[in-house]
C-alpha cells in the first residue's frame, strides 16, 4: 500500500505561480511511475504530468508544457508540481498519483488507468 497526501494548492492571479508537492509513504519502493492529475467541475480527469522513478523520463499535457515542470525527491520520498505561468483553465482539484510497479502497456503514464494509488487532492484556483 501506498499513502499520498498532496498539498500547496490555493488562489493565485493569473500569470502567478503555485508548487504542489505530494508527500508518500508506505510501498514506495515498488513505484515506477509518479503523476499528477486534475480534474475541473464537469470535466473528465486529465494527466498533467508524469516522472519515472529516478526522473529519467518525464511526460505532460501539451498545455502545461513550458509552465509546468515535475520533479521527485527521492530522499524524502515527495513528488512536486511546479506551476508557473498559471491561467485560468488550470483552475482544478490536483490529484498526485503513484503506479505500483506493475508492467502496463498500450497507455502512457499520462492516463490515468496506468495508477493504483491516489490522494485526496488539492484544489487550485487561478483567477483572470
Amino acid at each position: 500500500q501506498v499513502r499520498l497526501v498532496e498539498s500547496g494548492g490555493g488562489s493565485v492571479q493569473a500569470g502567478g505561480s503555485l508548487r504542489l508537492s505530494c508527500a508518500a509513504s508506505g510501498n514506495t519502493d515498488s513505484s515506477n511511475f509518479m503523476g499528477w492529475f486534475r480534474q475541473a467541475p464537469g470535466k473528465e480527469r486529465e494527466g498533467v504530468a508524469a516522472i519515472a522513478k529516478g526522473g529519467r523520463s518525464t511526460y505532460y499535457v501539451t498545455s502545461v508544457k513550458a509552465r509546468f515542470t515535475i520533479s521527485q525527491d527521492n530522499y524524502n520520498n515527495t513528488l512536486h508540481l511546479q506551476m508557473n505561468s498559471l491561467e485560468p483553465e488550470d483552475t482544478a482539484t490536483y490529484y498526485c498519483a503513484s503506479d505500483d510497479g506493475a508492467v502496463v502497456r498500450g497507455i502512457t503514464p499520462l492516463e490515468d488507468t496506468w495508477y493504483k494509488y491516489w490522494g485526496q487532492g488539492t484544489q487550485v484556483t487561478v483567477s483572470s
